[in-house]
């Protein structure tokens, strides 16, 4: 059976109430003044109304202008939040570090993280670990980190720790052990303030001090390479040759501070001569937990940790040519703490970066 449909003519929805002759209009609101209608002959001259110049008087270009600014926000803040590590100064740099919650900062170019927090993934494949104090956010993922690394048959890794938690950090494992039943094989090593350990020919690190609530050390990497003795400069390659095959050490040992990470720490880190070479360093990696005046300077000292107040305050000693913010307050969404680092970055010539994975943008 056939049917018959009468097509009605298509009529082009109205997104925007754009004026047109003879338009149709909708009723009224009762706030809304009556519309006048005109009727013009035909041998009026009818006035052409741009529908850009509608636009314009009505108040809707604003409010697309608005509407893609913050979509353009969203967008930024979504990806500084999906973004994964940080390239400085030739180094990649990856991790996370809420304070109180978990921080492991990760150099793969050195096969090393900078405490172990929980254990991210990322950090079994590291070969070394500095351990800067003892609060279980920093060294929680310690025992599964070094069951990891035997479960995926990798070589047994270099935990480093302040000489003060060495016998508890080796009581803690044998206590895993125990109850795991499993070999828990590490090198643990207990590096004191101003002591240097070979992690291979070319990079060494050494502890620096660092002040916290409990006892605490920052490390600094650095690249190794040898230099010919100035008198020695104007010899001739057999001369030279020569005189190393008789033991002559004809070369000198330089030392450049690569990377430096403090921990949890107060200020006062800034103001020891002994630790110039942290603040020296390519990379620093710091500490900001607290960034506003909501929480006061006394605050943070009291609990043994940095105000951003602080490194504004002592910025004439940072030479470095990049600084890593971290360990900030959970308080904070990722757009305060862009905003703080704008504020350290007009006082200091490094580039000033933060460490913001697993932090919330306020427009999630």
């Amino acid at each position: 059976m056939q049917t018959s449909l009468t097509l009605l003519p298509f009529k082009t929805p109205l997104i925007f109430p754009i004026h047109h002759h003879n338009p149709i209009s909708p009723k009224p609101l009762p706030s809304s003044p009556q519309p006048q209608h005109h009727t013009f002959s035909q041998t009026q001259t009818q006035t052409h109304v741009s529908p850009v110049n509608s636009f314009k008087g009505s108040g809707y270009i604003s409010t697309i202008s608005q509407a893609i600014k913050e979509e353009e926000e969203y967008r930024r803040a979504r990806a500084e939040v999906l973004r994964k590590g940080l390239d400085l100064e030739g180094f990649s740099i990856e991790g996370l570090s809420i304070g109180g919650h978990e921080t492991c900062v990760i150099i793969p170019d050195f096969k090393c993280a900078f405490d172990i927090g929980r254990c991210p993934s990322r950090a079994i494949q590291q070969s070394f670990v500095f351990i800067t104090h003892a609060h279980l956010d920093h060294i929680g993922g310690l025992p599964m980190y070094v069951a990891s690394r035997g479960l995926y048959n990798l070589k047994p890794p270099t935990v480093f720790v302040p000489p003060c938690i060495k016998d508890d950090v080796e009581k803690l494992l044998e206590i895993h052990r125990s109850m795991g039943q499993v070999e828990l094989n590490l090198d643990l090593v207990a590096l004191d303030v101003g002591e240097t350990y070979e992690m291979r020919n070319n990079l060494v690190v050494r502890a620096f001090k660092t002040q916290h609530v409990i006892p605490s050390q920052g490390y600094v990497i650095y690249s190794v390479r040898k230099k010919l003795k100035m008198k020695y400069i104007n010899m001739k390659g057999r001369q030279i040759e020569k005189l190393k095959k008789s033991g002559v050490e004809i070369t000198n040992t330089i030392l450049s501070p690569e990377v430096a990470f403090t921990g949890d720490t107060t200020s006062d880190y800034m103001l020891d001569p002994r630790n110039a070479d942290a603040l020296r360093a390519k990379v620093l990696i710091t500490e900001a937990t607290f960034l506003d005046d909501g929480i006061s300077i006394e605050h943070a000292r009291q609990h043994g940790h940095t105000h951003l107040f602080e490194i504004i305050e002592h910025a004439q000693w940072i030479r470095n040519k990049a600084v890593v913010l971290t360990h900030f307050s959970s308080r904070y969404s990722i757009e305060d703490i862009r905003q703080a680092v704008s504020r350290l970055q007009s006082k200091v010539s490094a580039k000033v970066v933060p460490l913001i994975e697993g932090f919330k943008s306020m427009y999630t």
